[in-house]
């Protein structure tokens, strides 16, 4: 768990002070608390502040906006755009709405997961690549898709796969120099 106090260090070796974070979610959480609505916002915001939303964030929103923990976990879990396990560098969602998964998307996913050898809410040990499903992109007429970041990508094959995901693989000489 994260305490307020800890310094840990980011895959770019970045140390990141988690008061100064809490110290601009209490800000956040000042301006939202008694706003209808307040804790989607709060929630985004934090997400951002951390990259993911842990438990001992959870209870700190919890408490500041007098909210039980249960309805603050409850939102988390119905929203797929939120997290409490850390993410990848890039986020692969892919589509398996009706469209998609009549037209591959299944096939796809399994696809992506023998490539990256990882399940749908995982992470690659890298760190570069965590795997969630979608509903709908609205790419229904160029399905199946998948959305890696803020790309889509449309009628994909999972023989392609390999080729689409290569772009966003660091390779080790690009990682040497960012250090």
């Amino acid at each position: 768990m994260l305490n307020e106090a800890e310094s840990v260090n980011c895959s770019c070796d970045t140390e990141i002070n988690l008061s100064a974070q809490y110290s601009k979610l209490d800000d956040i959480l000042a301006e939202y608390k008694y706003k209808e609505g307040g804790l989607i916002p709060v929630l985004q915001i934090a997400q951002g502040l951390f990259g993911f939303l842990p438990e001992d964030v959870l209870h700190h929103i919890s408490k500041a906006m007098d909210k039980p923990y249960s309805e603050v976990a409850g939102v988390v879990g119905f929203y797929s755009l939120f997290s409490t396990q850390p993410r990848g560098e890039n986020v692969i969602r892919v589509c398996l709405g009706t469209a998609c998964y009549v037209r591959g998307g299944k096939q796809v996913l399994d696809s992506i997961k023998k490539e990256l050898k990882i399940d749908v809410g995982e992470t690659t040990d890298d760190q570069m690549f965590s795997l969630e499903i979608a509903r709908c992109f609205g790419a229904c007429g160029l399905a199946p898709a998948i959305m890696i970041n803020e790309d889509v990508h449309q009628r994909v094959k999972p023989s392609r796969i390999k080729q689409i995901l290569a772009p966003y693989c660091k390779t080790e000489a690009e990682e040497v120099e960012h250090v």
